[in-house]
């Protein structure tokens, strides 16, 4: 199978690229992806884990005619869609968790595919926490490979509105608590 693994942090993402590279031709992409370069590649699938682009739709309906486009993500959707979804989970106190969904035109809209709730532990900091959602995601998508790659898990549709984050989300965030510290400290 020809897969275009997706990804800015290759890193966190190398356990699945090495255990996809096993069976499969796997070419990465840390860029954002066009046309042409898909074009080239002609995958059978996508997947799409810790990656900060957003797929074009043309891109997403060319997949479409064949086994598709899926993304990872350490959230439990619809919770916590878009960016930082483990920090914003923390926060909002909503369900922590990862899901493996197809990748629609919405953002971290489609049909989840697998998923599991994760304990966030007292404990816990958001490193650990961080650390311990990417290690389930991998995990759930390494022990249902061969159902993702055969098509025999059923979708399902995200039930609820759920909650959403954009990057500027977090650093306005870090900027209303900063202002609040030097304003009680008297530095501003």
């Amino acid at each position: 199978m020809k897969i275009l693994f997706l990804t800015n942090n290759p890193t966190i993402a190398q356990p699945l690229i090495s255990f996809l590279k096993t069976n499969n031709d796997i070419y990465h992409c840390d860029y954002l992806l066009h046309k042409e370069n898909l074009l080239a590649i002609n995958p059978d699938i996508i997947i799409s884990y810790n990656y900060r682009y957003i797929l074009d739709k043309e891109i997403i309906t060319f997949m479409e005619q064949k086994k598709g486009a899926i993304n990872l993500h350490i959230s439990y959707l619809p919770y916590n869609r878009g960016a930082d979804p483990n920090f914003w989970s923390i926060v909002e106190g909503t369900p922590t968790g990862v899901t493996i969904h197809k990748i629609d035109k919405g953002l971290d809209t489609g049909d989840i595919l697998l998923q599991k709730k994760v304990a966030i532990l007292s404990s816990d900091t958001l490193a650990t926490s961080y650390k311990r959602l990417h290690k389930e995601i991998q995990k759930l998508f390494i022990s249902r490979w061969e159902n993702i790659r055969n098509g025999t898990i059923n979708p399902k549709k995200q039930k609820g509105t759920g909650t959403y984050h954009a990057r500027k989300d977090f650093y306005n965030l870090k900027i209303k608590i900063l202002r609040r510290l030097l304003k009680k400290d008297n530095f501003i």
